[in-house]
C-alpha cells in the first residue's frame, strides 16, 4: 500500500527552492509503472491532536493551528502561514503513520511524501512543520502495535529533529547518514551518526550504509522507518555528496535486504531531493520500484493493533 497527500497542497512562489511538485509527479509515475495497484494508492487520514501532542509541544502545536507562529519560527520553516499548510502537514504525517500500520501488516508500505525529520518538539525547520517518523512512532507505540522502533535516515541531512526527540529513549535508535558539512550546521546526536565528507561516492556511502544497518538493526526493533531521501545524488543542487542513481538504487537494495534478513517490517517516506524535479522524481520511483520488489518476497507479517 502507498499513501500520497499531493491533493493537499501549497502556493509558493515560482522562486520558492521547495520542489512541492515533485509528489502529484511522483504519484503519477507510480501509477504509470504498475508498481502499486490504484486500489492500494489511498488519502491517508490526517494526524489528529492526540498523534501530534504525544511528540510536539501544546503550544506550539496551537500557534501551527491558529496561524501565530512568530516571523522568526515561520523563517527557520521555510514556508509562509495558510490553512494549507497546516491539512498538508497533519495529512504528510498521517501518511507516515499509515505506512506504518499497513507494514506491520503486509511487510512494507510507502508514503509517497515525508521525512520531515528536521522538526523538533517544540519548532520547525527546514521545510518539516510536525516530525512524521517521531509522531507514526509514539502512535504505533501508545496502540501497543510495537515497542522498539528504527529509523534508518538516509536523506543527505542530519535528521536533527528525529535524533532530539528519541534521545535516551532505547526503545528507538536513530541511525543518520548524512553529510559532515551541510545542513543542518549544528548537529544533534543521533544513536549513530556516519558523516561523510563532501563530494563523497558510492563506495563510501554504502560503505557507511553497511556499518550502519549492522548497528541500527542489531537490537531487533519490530519495525523500521526507511527516510529514502533523493539528495544525497550528484546533481543534487544542496547535497554535496556524489551518489549516482546506480548508487542511490543500490543503497534501497540494501535497506530492503537487510530488512527482509529479519523479516523486519519496513515503511518508506521519501525525504528531500533538490535536483530537477524530473530527476528526483526518477530517484525516488526506484525507491517505489525497491519496495515493491521487497513486498513480493516478504511473508506476511500479521494484522496491526491501533
Amino acid at each position: 500500500k502507498a499513501f500520497y497527500s499531493d491533493t493537499f497542497t501549497l502556493r509558493l512562489p515560482p522562486e520558492h527552492r521547495f520542489p512541492m511538485g515533485k509528489y502529484r509527479r511522483l504519484r503519477r509515475s507510480v501509477l504509470a509503472a504498475g508498481l502499486i495497484d490504484a486500489r492500494h494508492l489511498r488519502v491517508p487520514p490526517p494526524a489528529t491532536d492526540e498523534d501530534l501532542l504525544r511528540v510536539h509541544d501544546a503550544g506550539y502545536v496551537e500557534r501551527v493551528r491558529s496561524g501565530t507562529l512568530s516571523d522568526r519560527e515561520l523563517r527557520r520553516i521555510g514556508f509562509p502561514w495558510s490553512p494549507a499548510l497546516i491539512e498538508r502537514s497533519r495529512r504528510s504525517v498521517g501518511g507516515t503513520l499509515a505506512a506504518g500500520r499497513a507494514a506491520l501488516a503486509d511487510g512494507v508500505a510507502v508514503n509517497l511524501a515525508g521525512g520531515t525529520h528536521h522538526a523538533f518538539t517544540d519548532r520547525g525547520e527546514g521545510f518539516c512543520v510536525f516530525n512524521d517518523v517521531a509522531v507514526a512512532t509514539r502512535a504505533l507505540q501508545a496502540a501497543g502495535s510495537v515497542e522498539r522502533v528504527a529509523v534508518i535516515d538516509c536523506d543527505v541531512h542530519q535528521g536533527n529533529g528525529t535524533a532530539a526527540i528519541f534521545a535516551g529513549d532505547p526503545r528507538v535508535f536513530t541511525l543518520s547518514i548524512h553529510g559532515r558539512g551541510n545542513y543542518p550546521f549544528v548537529k544533534e546526536r543521533s544513536d549513530l551518526d556516519l558523516e561523510l565528507a563532501d563530494g563523497a561516492g558510492d563506495a563510501e556511502y554504502l560503505a557507511a550504509l553497511d556499518t550502519g544497518l549492522d548497528r541500527a538493526l542489531a537490537g531487533r526493533p519490530e519495525l523500521a522507518f526507511y527516510i529514502a531521501g533523493a539528495d544525497p545524488y550528484r546533481g543534487d543542487r544542496y547535497g554535496r555528496l556524489a551518489l549516482s542513481r546506480y548508487g542511490l538504487a543500490e543503497r534501497d537494495r540494501r535497506v530492503f535486504g537487510a530488512c527482509a534478513t529479519r523479516a523486519l517490517p519496513v515503511a518508506v517516506v521519501m525525504g528531500g531531493g533538490y535536483a530537477a524535479v524530473e530527476q528526483v522524481v526518477v530517484i525516488h520511483l526506484e525507491t517505489v520500484r525497491a519496495a515493491s520488489a521487497a513486498l513480493a518476497n516478504a511473508a506476511p507479517q500479521g494484522g496491526a493493533g491501533g
